[in-house]
């Protein structure tokens, strides 16, 4: 099985990887600071 890592720092998911939906699509990431980081960068840009 391949190893997955995680969708903001590239780090090897554990068995427990948190899950965000971005652009309809959902992603892993190993902890809630990859979380929030994704999150800012999908929001959109404010005026």
């Amino acid at each position: 099985m391949a190893e997955k890592t995680c969708a903001a720092c590239d780090c090897k998911l554990d068995a427990n990887p948190i899950k965000v939906k971005i652009g309809g699509k959902t992603v892993e990431v190993c902890c809630d600071e990859c979380a929030q980081k994704l999150g800012e960068a999908n929001a959109p840009a404010k005026k």
